[in-house]
């Protein structure tokens, strides 16, 4: 029988899972960090609170007596073990959520009162305790809600509170002082001021609805009225009128006086929809927030969503923590997409904790796709998430017509183009026709290797993966450690100077094509073309403008992209994806196929004649037969039936210990040994540990990884697992000197 555990005086917030609609705990409190001896060997001399955990906290202020304690977070690595709020002495009360500057051993850091600090019987004498450097009070306190969030953030996603709240916050804002943020914030007021009020009103007429946007609005404004909005699902086809959709879902929430945010996948797609509602709500109501602004702007555009000022945030994931005291809408377009999983330091899924934020906040969270991830699609068939069907596209256009070239049907060719002639004929027959078409490549460069016939391969001398060609500057690049160097006249090993390339990325795609049609615009947008600045909005434009007439990219063109001269697509031999070892490779590759067939025929009266092409070795595969009817419905059940049967999301719960060092063998040494450990702990029975194994490229930057999968039925055991498991890793880690780094990574996304 399972051991008995003992009565506590709070409630085990773990037994919420069962009744998140994000498959999340209401809360899930971080324990305060209380060993004084280990807190000691850091060199510090204040102390760790011993309080009561986060459930019996309050975020408000109570009044304190003349001598005043405050419990505040700092941003400290994993490893430090400060994973909760420590003690500091105040002159006077302290909100929680109030910046503050706090000694930290020898440093002065940026700190965070998280509660007050309530009478402990074996608390330190106050005369102990460091004081308060400097209040921030300048800047209006975080809000409840907002705390709320980031800690359980640090508590699902295992990381330390202090290092997850701090680390959302605008970077600039970290080094600033009181008087630096009083500068600011009265320069924004003075703008503000500037701007004045008659800009205020929306600039743009909404759109005519489709009876299906129609029923959407009206079924979210009553699942709205209910008091707890449910998660909404807006499976919508590709062209389907999704944005016209959230336009008029965010103009209900503005009028309520509330504010809207809005997230997107990609930087790359937050031109196009920031100026779609610029236009209808006014430029100076809509603030942008991602990584492509400078540390100035994105410390302004928070501090006007902060202070209330800004109505419309639009940001990558980064931005589901931005603090908007008037909350009234989420919005999460292309939720499938993986790129809202954070990939270091707290591997959040900005999706998942949108949907959290809403149930915390009661407010709608709207998420849409045209092809959602299977998670959120169970969910659906669940009950758990409200899902709204729109399958008709705008105008009445049909989607486009899905054909299967079989590349069995040509004579191998080794170097040969990869461009088949019936594909060819097809793009001569649209360039004649004014039309444009576009041609996926999921793979930047002009080739992933180049080869001699003696056996030597553009390796990379630091990791386990191949250098790409990259014929533009004539170097050799590592994409993973980002090691360069120029191609060698001849090949190091023998001396050939007929060295080639194999495979080809789009590069050599873009250079086969400019060769096959004399007098074709050609036109190539991946990461490499546009990493200058500027350089990705001037070429859509080229392509809006009709400046284009094939345009090659990987998937930064694939999707949400609204090409209205777009009539043609192609995807360029898409099969590796088929026999790849991540379970979630065929639900990626459908919804890349399915989203880059949607950027053909927007415009109605193109569509009937609208075509997407795929090149495959393997034409009979079941995905390609629902690719081609367009049937996301029997793809995802095909999918989740498979799931279900060998035991993998959304039928169970994952994740992965990872461990680098700069041998294999002491990251396996690490990872058996945090394995041994677990098998000792309660709740083992609920959860199965396999055996340490290299990911798919098991070394880069010189960095031998491994990675261990732990597994179970129960999200409720798993979470149990890790909160008793991860505080011995840390120790674990010291008897283990060859280990560089481990984390945790909790609903890994890439397996």
């Amino acid at each position: 029988m399972p051991r008995k555990r003992a009565k506590q005086r709070r409630t085990n917030p773990i037994k919420q899972l069962a009744h998140s609609s994000a498959g999340f705990p209401q809360s899930y409190p971080q324990e305060p960090w209380t060993n004084r001896k280990a807190f000691s060997n850091h060199g510090l001399s204040g102390f760790p609170s011993s309080s009561p955990g986060a459930s019996d906290r309050k975020y408000g202020v109570d009044a304190l007596s003349a001598a005043i304690r405050v419990r505040v977070v700092v941003d400290a690595p994993q490893y430090s073990g400060l994973i909760g709020p420590l003690d500091y002495s105040s002159e006077r009360p302290l909100a929680p959520g109030t910046l503050v500057r706090v000694p930290l051993g020898r440093r002065e850091v940026v700190g965070l009162v998280w509660t007050e600090a309530a009478a402990m019987a074996s608390a330190p004498h106050e005369g102990e305790l460091r004081a308060i450097t400097e209040v921030l009070d300048a800047l209006p306190p975080l809000g409840p809600s907002w705390l709320a969030l980031t800690e359980f953030t640090a508590a699902y996603y295992q990381r330390g509170v202090g290092e997850t709240a701090l680390s959302v916050l605008p970077p600039e804002l970290r080094k600033l002082g009181n008087a630096d943020v009083a500068k600011r914030l009265g320069r924004l007021e003075k703008k503000r001021a500037q701007a004045g009020e008659q800009t205020n009103q929306p600039t743009g007429p909404a759109a005519a609805l489709t009876p299906e946007q129609q029923a959407a609005l009206d079924a979210l404004a009553a699942a709205q009225a209910g008091g707890e909005p449910p998660p909404v699902l807006l499976y919508g086809v590709t062209g389907s009128g999704k944005t016209e959709v959230y336009l008029q879902a965010a103009e209900r929430a503005l009028a309520a006086g509330r504010q809207v945010l809005v997230l997107v996948p990609e930087i790359n797609l937050t031109p196009q929809l920031q100026a779609r509602f610029a236009d209808r709500f006014g430029a100076h109501r809509l603030v942008a927030l991602h990584s492509g602004l400078t540390p100035a702007q994105r410390l302004g555009n928070w501090l006007k969503a902060h202070l209330g000022h800004a109505d419309l945030v639009l940001g990558t994931r980064l931005a589901v923590f931005t603090s908007l005291p008037r909350l009234g809408l989420i919005v999460v377009d292309e939720e499938h997409d993986p790129s809202y999983k954070q990939q270091e330091g707290a591997r959040y899924s900005a999706r998942d904790l949108s949907v959290y934020r809403g149930r915390l906040e009661r407010v709608p969270v709207l998420l849409g796709s045209a092809t959602p991830s299977l998670e959120s699609w169970h969910r659906a068939d669940e009950g758990r998430y409200l899902r709204l069907p729109m399958r008709e596209r705008i105008g009445g256009g049909v989607l486009p017509q899905v054909r299967l070239f079989d590349m069995n049907q040509l004579p191998r060719q080794h170097g040969g183009s990869a461009l088949s002639p019936p594909l060819l004929q097809a793009l001569q027959q649209r360039i004649a026709a004014g039309e444009q078409s576009l041609l996926l490549l999921n793979r930047r460069g002009y080739a992933p290797v180049l080869h001699c016939p003696c056996g030597w391969k553009s390796g990379c001398p630091h990791c386990s993966a191949w250098r790409v060609f990259h014929k533009g500057d004539r170097s050799l690049r590592c994409h993973h450690c980002g090691f360069s160097e120029r191609v060698p006249r001849a090949c190091p090993d023998c001396g050939n100077l007929d060295i080639q390339p194999i495979g080809r990325g789009t590069e050599r795609l873009e250079e086969q094509l400019i060769e096959a049609l004399p007098g074709a615009r050609v036109a190539r947008i991946d990461a490499d073309s546009t990493k200058h600045k500027g350089a990705l909005e001037a070429q859509l434009n080229a392509v809006h403008a009709g400046e284009v007439d094939v345009l090659v990219g990987t998937q930064m063109i694939a999707k949400g992209h609204d090409f209205r001269r777009i009539t043609l697509v192609a995807a360029i031999n898409p099969d590796g994806a088929l026999f790849s070892s991540d379970f979630r490779a065929p639900e990626r590759l459908f919804s890349l196929l399915m989203q880059a067939a949607g950027r053909a025929g927007r415009d109605a009266t193109q569509a009937g004649r609208s075509e997407m092409w795929v090149q495959t070795w393997n034409p009979q595969h079941a995905l390609y037969t629902a690719l081609r009817k367009h049937d996301f419905e029997a793809f995802a059940a095909s999918q989740l039936a498979e799931r279900r049967s060998a035991g993998l999301p959304p039928y169970a719960s994952l994740a992965l210990l990872r461990a680098e060092a700069r041998s294999a063998d002491d990251a396996t040494a690490f990872l058996q040994a945090a394995s041994d450990l677990a098998r000792e702990l309660a709740g083992i029975d609920a959860v199965m540990l396999y055996p340490p194994v290299p990911p798919t490229i098991a070394r880069i930057a010189n960095v031998e990884r491994m990675q261990m999968l732990v597994e179970s039925d129960s999200r409720i055991g798993l979470q149990r697992l890790l909160a008793a498991w991860l505080p011995q890793l840390h120790v674990l880690r010291s008897q283990h000197r060859g280990v560089l780094r481990w984390a945790v990574d909790v609903d890994p996304l890439a397996i």
